[in-house]
């Protein structure tokens, strides 16, 4: 039942059990002693619990603080004797506050004079030896409970975000598979210990020559370069084709074919390229 809860309704009821089993414990060891020690006639776990009511109220009242303090704290980690040395001064400080007011009250509602000497040692001791380690181990399951809910909503927030982040990364992904293939943009030639990148629409033809291909530009700069036809042709994209076994034409850069008994392309700079006849018609569909 409680998997289908809320992560907050989970620790409040968590933390309301504890309370009750404090409170339970503390109430069952207080009407032991009384019985034990014949310390009162006809008193009943009712009657214990109506007593010390005002004893709990106070502690559930200071809890109040250390959940401020837990929530202060909720982005740091507890991996280190600092981070927990922080935690326990800070219970053992709101106990001892806690004793001292219960003190107070106490000493209040018995209508006993007051004397400091009187105060910490019939009042002070008496409470700090009943009540500090169960209110200490009370505050400290309260500290535990708190820390791990803030930190389990720190996580989800983490994990929202980044959902969010690979949401993102995904839609952005899917847009550049929609409008960009896997055909390269530039041609990496190495010249020496130097690198010459050439945008591909500055390419007016490529052309085969034994184990390289040579680059020809627009402004009529040619540079050598070791790949093959082959492999250049898959990775440019239109409007580059292969016309021969020996060359690819940026169509770009194409003004005219002459269909005679032995084709070719003349381009921009009035360069003849040879047309193969098995690449004519791949070269007259692509024109038209």
């Amino acid at each position: 039942m409680l998997r289908y809860l809320s992560t907050s309704k989970r620790s409040f009821i968590l933390m309301g059990l504890l309370l009750l089993m404090a409170i339970t414990f503390e109430t069952l060891q207080q009407l032991f002693y009384i019985k034990r020690f014949q310390l009162g006639v006809n008193v009943s776990f009712w009657d214990v619990l109506q007593s010390q009511s005002y004893r709990w109220a106070i502690w559930m009242l200071l809890s109040g603080f250390l959940a401020a303090f837990t929530w202060k704290k909720r982005f740091e980690k507890l991996d280190s004797i600092k981070g927990y040395s922080t935690y326990f001064l800070f219970v053992v400080a709101l106990v001892l506050f806690n004793i001292f007011l219960i003190s107070a009250i106490q000493l209040i509602l018995n209508e006993d004079p007051f004397a400091w000497g009187s105060f910490f040692n019939d009042y002070i001791a008496f409470f700090t030896y009943q009540k500090a380690p169960i209110y200490t181990l009370g505050y400290i399951a309260i500290a535990t409970v708190l820390h791990l809910h803030f930190a389990n909503e720190q996580l989800h927030i983490k994990i929202q975000e980044l959902v969010e982040i690979k949401n993102t990364n995904e839609a952005q992904y899917q847009k550049l598979i929609a409008s960009n293939n896997d055909k390269t943009q530039v041609i990496n030639i190495k010249i020496g210990n130097k690198r010459k990148i050439i945008p591909i629409e500055n390419i007016l033809w490529i052309e085969a020559d034994d184990y390289c291909v040579r680059v020809h530009l627009a402004d009529d700069k040619t540079y050598a370069m070791r790949s093959s036809l082959k492999t250049l042709e898959k990775k440019l994209q239109d409007p580059f084709l292969r016309v021969h076994r020996k060359a690819i034409v940026n169509m770009k850069m194409a003004k005219e074919l002459k269909v005679t008994p032995s084709p070719f392309l003349t381009l921009s700079n009035n360069t003849e390229v040879p047309v193969s006849k098995s690449n004519l018609k791949t070269v007259r569909g692509f024109i038209s």
